[in-house]
């Protein structure tokens, strides 16, 4: 039997979202979360076309290589398995792609793969699981959208969390399962106790005077909805 890719562990915990942080002082931002305990920095690419804003490509995970995180590149773009191999060169550790966004998605997830990353599918809330089942042999991460994508600082969808639950009951036993949008600490407990293990956070980690404490706080919340279903 095949041991798990050593980088998934690291993808679960807290994912803090560059997309909120302050690009002026981005590498001592995620140094900051690095130092409280995050082992994923998250990156979320938008093409204005997937989805309208346009932010950060292939460059910015290269200016990222060599911190001591998995690079979680989450992207929002329309027929991702054009870039795949250009986001893989520059450092991607797990290259996450959106159902909605190309027909093609068991090809694309194996790229991802055969250009040594991880690979996620993302699925917006409004899409079903459907994707998720035909491709879960292919699938290291599910990422579950909590917001509709594209700006951050949405409020959670509540119906999420049964899709969370869904979600972990279809992936693998050793696949990671993603929460984004909306994550605070009024909602991530539940996300843990539903079964999420990673919990992407942009505003509620950067948008505090102090990065590395909101990590914290965030973690011990996620820990605090697991325990209470173990309890």
């Amino acid at each position: 039997m095949t041991a798990p890719d050593p980088r998934l562990a690291r993808l679960r915990g807290i994912a803090p979202s560059i997309l909120a942080s302050d690009f002026g002082r981005l590498r001592s931002q995620v140094q900051e979360c690095i130092d409280a305990g995050v082992t994923t920095i998250h990156i979320d690419v938008m093409d204005g076309h997937f989805v309208p804003p346009i932010t950060m490509g292939p460059i910015v995970v290269d200016a990222l290589k060599g911190v001591d995180a998995v690079l979680d590149v989450h992207l929002m773009i329309e027929r991702p398995e054009r870039q795949l191999a250009d986001f893989a060169k520059a450092g991607a550790d797990c290259l996450t792609v959106h159902a909605e966004a190309t027909p093609q998605l068991h090809f694309a997830l194996g790229q991802a793969r055969e250009l040594g990353a991880l690979a996620g599918l993302a699925v917006c809330p409004g899409t079903g699981l459907d994707p998720l089942e035909e491709t879960t042999d292919l699938v290291d991460l599910g990422l579950c959208m909590t917001v509709n994508p594209g700006w951050g600082g949405q409020r959670f969808i509540p119906t999420s969390f049964g899709k969370i639950e869904r979600m972990a009951g279809l992936l693998g036993p050793d696949a990671v399962l993603q929460v984004d949008g909306g994550v605070d600490l009024a909602t991530i407990g539940r996300c843990a106790a539903a079964g999420a293990t990673s919990f992407v956070a942009g505003s509620a980690v950067f948008g505090r005077p102090d990065p590395g404490e909101a990590v914290r706080e965030l973690q011990a919340a996620a820990d605090a909805g697991v325990g209470a279903v173990g309890g």
